[in-house]
């Protein structure tokens, strides 16, 4: 990989300090200029187009949320890394949304940023090891949402309207009259139906015809 380009945004002057003399131990990184704010950031960002900016979460004028969401809206060609104190899943989530495919731990800092750079410019995600599970745990939710979606599309046209109906709280009597079919035809729909899309359990799949009515025809 040839040489990764990047800023460093952070209102702590020794914090930058830190992380300035890890990166630029590896001869493949250089630092091209360092912000102590937000809006400074967002300014260096689109004037020096490094191919990482590393930003604070925390910082005056604009946080790391707001900057990413400036550099999405302005389509700044960069990825980002947070920097942060805080554990939580929900931001985690949301920084991820926002397009941000590095977030490192401000403890551990010193040890994951370099990886963490070369990871996010090859568009890859990282995570410091403790906040790895949340990625893992968005992961299997995007996979699992992504089955079911495929697993509708599997539906027949008229499973599709069964599975409406359902969600319409329609009895499987009241379904045969409506398509005008047997009730026993309706039972084997709704069988079909759960097979496809691999539920089981009684009431679960209600469930799933309300939690996707907006996707049904």
């Amino acid at each position: 990989m040839s040489e990764i380009t990047l800023i460093i945004a952070d209102d702590h002057p020794i914090v930058r300090q830190g992380l300035r003399q890890a990166i630029e131990a590896d001869a493949a990184l250089k630092v091209l200029t360092e912000a102590s704010d937000g809006r400074a950031a967002l300014e260096a960002i689109a004037k020096y187009q490094p191919q990482v900016a590393v930003l604070d979460i925390d910082m005056p004028l604009m946080d790391g949320f707001a900057v990413a969401r400036a550099v999405r809206e302005k389509k700044l060609n960069v990825e980002m890394v947070f920097l942060t104190i805080q554990r939580d899943e929900d931001m985690v989530n949301e920084a991820v949304n926002l397009g941000v495919k590095g977030y490192v731990l401000k403890d551990s800092a010193l040890t994951d940023i370099v990886s963490c750079i070369k990871s996010v410019a090859r568009g890859q995600h990282y995570a410091s090891s403790v906040l790895t599970s949340y990625l893992i745990k968005r992961s299997s939710r995007a996979a699992a949402l992504t089955k079911e979606k495929n697993g509708i599309k599997d539906l027949t046209p008229t499973e599709r309207r069964v599975l409406k109906l359902i969600a319409e709280y329609k009895t499987s009597k009241e379904i045969a009259e409506e398509l005008f079919i047997s009730y026993r035809t309706v039972e084997t729909h709704r069988a079909n139906i759960c097979q496809k899309l691999d539920l089981k359990g009684s009431h679960v799949l209600i469930k799933f015809a309300l939690a996707h009515k907006s996707e049904l025809l």
